[in-house]
């Protein structure tokens, strides 16, 4: 890659996060003023102001893209030309689009080849037969989010021994998995901006159902752990949590069901990308919008669309794109340049676990929905 694609890809991401700054911070003096509330979206036209969910979209852009230039400046001169490198996500959905755009950007400005895998309905098998097939193609590293963390040990450490690097993303994996770092959204951190928002939106009060496509995988645990947290000291009460096995239909099931055998439910908390439009249908089929609210997380078209009508009240919204990008980037670097050197450059913007390099969480309501989708184009991102 060359210097001037560098400065020219640096100022372009530069530019982006000055405007998307700009937007939040209207986004956010919209709030002060009352524009958004946690039910409908509508403004506060009594003396008393109903709860406000905050919204924010300004993720942890302005570190990666310093460390995105570090990284660029020290595999610059280094021979890349035989770099293969591959993204293997969890699932093949509508959420992942942008990590592949993402990553594929990051290809495109290492000027190295790779590959984007999903296996089809989130199967297990499919994804290890994925990650068994690369490392038989001479893949030179890759980032992984694991299915089943247990099941993924083996593999790494198999991918290891043969030099090949692996970097954790959007689900964390134990230190003793063998992957070399975690890129992505601090789980914990997610579940609680999520309780924070159903907090909001049920006033302090009422009974919430969880719906999640694995009650096993770390991210999903992580996510409920600190939703639960965020309750604590209220009177909203968590009655069920109802896996779906990472399948949308399933958990539209599990939605209408726990709606309508449970009149006292006012709360769905959606975790998984299709879980949130899922709670949605149920909800409005029930003629409940409104009622029973609605926090989620990611950002699928249908999610989005049903904030715009008020049926969702807001969505905790990850990175993706970065995910891929930044991912691209270490794990090149992880190739050329080593473990330890590319930990250095990383060390300064990891979390205070040490292992954790944040690619943001975000909060979408009706007043920064627009926000949002304008970050999003710009990017690159679409669907």
């Amino acid at each position: 890659m060359s210097a001037t694609s560098i400065r020219s890809s640096r100022g372009l991401r530069l530019a982006a996060i000055a405007a998307v700054a700009s937007l939040a911070l209207t986004a956010t003096a919209c709030s002060k003023q009352g524009a958004g509330s946690s039910g409908s979206g509508a403004g506060s036209t009594g003396t008393t102001a109903a709860p406000v969910i905050q919204g924010d979209i300004t993720f942890n852009d302005a570190n990666l893209t310093k460390l995105d230039d570090a990284l660029k400046g020290a595999l610059q001169g280094k021979d890349l030309s035989k770099l293969d490198l591959a993204m293997v996500v969890n699932v093949s959905v509508d959420y992942w689009n942008a990590g592949k755009v993402g990553f594929n950007k990051g290809l495109a400005d290492l000027g190295v080849q790779g590959t984007f895998q999903a296996p089809a309905n989130g199967r297990l098998d499919q994804q290890l037969s994925m990650i068994q097939t690369m490392r038989g193609q001479n893949i030179s590293a890759f980032s992984v989010s694991a299915i089943d963390p247990t099941a993924i040990k083996a593999p790494i450490q198999e991918a290891n021994s043969a030099g090949i690097p692996v970097l954790a993303i959007d689900s964390p994996l134990p230190a003793e998995d063998g992957a070399a770092l975690y890129l992505g959204t601090p789980n914990y951190q997610a579940g609680q901006k999520a309780g924070e928002a159903m907090k909001a939106a049920l006033g302090g009060k009422g009974e919430v159902v969880v719906l999640v496509g694995s009650l096993t995988a770390s991210n999903a645990v992580q996510r409920i752990q600190g939703f639960e947290d965020a309750l604590k000291g209220t009177d909203i009460k968590v009655v069920n949590k109802l896996s779906d096995n990472m399948d949308a239909s399933k958990a539209l099931t599990n939605a209408q069901t726990a709606i309508q055998t449970d009149p006292n439910v006012t709360g769905l908390y959606g975790v998984y990308s299709y879980d949130g439009p899922s709670a949605a249908q149920a909800v409005q089929a029930a003629g409940k919008s409104g009622k029973v609210k609605v926090i989620s997380d990611d950002s699928d078209a249908q999610t989005l669309k049903f904030i715009q009508q008020g049926v969702i009240q807001a969505t905790v919204v990850q990175s993706p794109y970065q995910q891929g990008y930044t991912g691209a980037y270490l794990l090149a670097a992880l190739k050329v340049l080593g473990k330890d050197a590319t930990m250095a450059l990383v060390k300064q913007y990891l979390e205070s676990d040490g292992t954790t390099l944040s690619s943001g969480v975000g909060v979408v309501t009706q007043v920064n929905l627009s926000d949002y989708q304008a970050k999003q184009t710009q990017l690159g991102i679409t669907g």
